[in-house]
């Protein structure tokens, strides 16, 4: 069994588990924030600004611990960015459970982020998982070896979101609303933790990596293949993005729960199981378009094109029905994210992929640190006249992000034909 075998298990349980946790703080969150509010309006500000503040948090507190960890992984130890985190998962995920049993102000929640990021939080966690998975992956099937990683994310978002609502629902005289659904999320990443630390088994991990210095000091994948400009595209391509999918989706966990649509645990559930659906269809996206030899560049381009026209018709949704139709244009919009760590890897060495994928991920972090506060000003702004304007501010950054892909996709192409004709002269050069 292969390193990235290995760690299946893990990745299926630990967003099993996050799955209970998202439904469970969202619906703990909406009944807070009704018991204090006396319009509709003021319950949506107050989950807004309590999400404003928890993502925020999020995003800012694992930058350093991220960086740290991702360096301890590339000296060797591969399994530390991915242990530490999932310690911080199960502390975290527990205070949400004992929140809910002991009543505690809504507040001391913002603890959550705070105790996640110190342990690196999802940005160490997912580069630690990528550099294992791009370790054991040749270079031309990472893409698909990413993508299929993803697609077990996805489905065990799906069946975790589809749980969640009924479980958030299963309560007893003793037990409270969410106990049960908060208390199995601590279960499972108590389980993730121990199979980490004593199942995986990460062994020798140069082995690719060493191939691949070796293959580019004979000029097969030369300097010019690590082309500065490619990467600062890729990086700006992959911000961008971010941007939109994280603020579209931000505002989407408060505008469910809102007027007219006024989404219960299970509908929330089904909605959080219908994003998980899109790794499936993303995956094999990616499957057709590698068999109808399409250039990752041109992958990632329509994920995004197919991204944009989800969420500029998620403006205009005002029934659950037309909400899984704008759900059902988003098909292949994981496509991108995936792609460009698979780009991004071949232009590095094999002992720089968690430092790589960490900087990309902190990048998206400290980007949504100035966004986040702009999309929840201007949803609380919009929710008297157009509630759905964020989701076309987000179609808009789509868009952008489309033109740094285009250009990086000339770049390569350019690349390619430098490596062709160098090729051809050293052949000319023996001859």
């Amino acid at each position: 069994m292969s390193c990235s075998e290995h760690i299946v298990p893990i990745i299926f349980c630990a967003q099993v588990a996050s799955s209970f946790f998202d439904t469970a703080l969202q619906m703990v969150v909406k009944e807070r924030s009704a018991t204090n509010s006396t319009d509709p309006d003021s319950e949506q500000k107050s989950i807004t600004n309590f999400y404003m503040t928890f993502n925020m948090i999020n995003k800012f507190i694992p930058i350093v611990p991220a960086l740290i960890l991702a360096k301890v992984g590339d000296k060797g130890y591969r399994k530390v960015p991915i242990v530490v985190p999932l310690v911080g998962y199960f502390i975290s995920r527990a205070l949400l459970l004992l929140d809910i049993v002991v009543e505690w102000p809504l507040n001391v929640l913002y603890a959550v982020p705070v105790i996640h990021g110190l342990c690196g939080g999802f940005a160490s966690y997912w580069a630690g998982v990528m550099a294992l998975v791009s370790l054991r992956a040749i270079e031309g099937k990472r893409s698909l070896h990413i993508m299929r990683t993803e697609l077990v994310f996805g489905i065990a978002g799906f069946i975790g979101s589809l749980a969640s609502g009924h479980l958030f629902n299963l309560y007893t005289v003793d037990l409270k609303h969410g106990v049960i659904l908060s208390g199995s999320s601590v279960l499972l990443y108590f389980v993730c933790l121990i199979y980490a630390v004593f199942i995986l088994r990460v062994g020798h991990l140069t082995a690719l990596g060493d191939e691949q210095e070796r293959r580019e000091s004979v000029g097969i994948i030369n300097q010019d293949a690590r082309d500065t400009t490619n990467i600062v595209l890729l990086f700006v391509g992959g911000i961008l993005y971010d941007i939109a999918v994280a603020g579209g989706v931000e505002m989407l966990a408060a505008y469910v729960l809102k007027d007219p649509m006024n989404w219960g645990a299970t509908m929330v559930g089904y909605g959080n199981a219908v994003g998980s659906i899109l790794f499936i269809t993303s995956f094999i996206g990616v499957k057709v378009f590698t068999r109808c030899s399409f250039k990752d560049e041109s992958m990632i381009m329509i994920g995004m094109v197919s991204f944009a026209s989800g969420i500029y018709l998620m403006a205009y949704v005002t029934t659950t029905p037309m909400y899984f139709l704008a759900r059902s244009l988003t098909l292949f919009a994981l496509i991108p994210m995936p792609t460009i760590r698979s780009l991004l890897s071949k232009q590095v060495k094999g002992t720089s992929y968690g430092v790589t994928f960490v900087m990309l991920q902190l990048s998206f972090k400290v980007a949504s640190l100035v966004t986040t506060p702009i999309y929840t000003k201007i949803y609380q702004s919009t929710l008297d006249t157009l509630p759905g304007f964020v989701f076309i501010l987000s179609s808009t950054f789509t868009v952008l992000s489309i033109i740094p892909i285009r250009l990086s996709l000339s770049t390569a192409q350019r690349i390619r034909e430098n490596s062709r004709e160098l090729k051809s002269s050293e052949k000319y050069m023996r001859l």
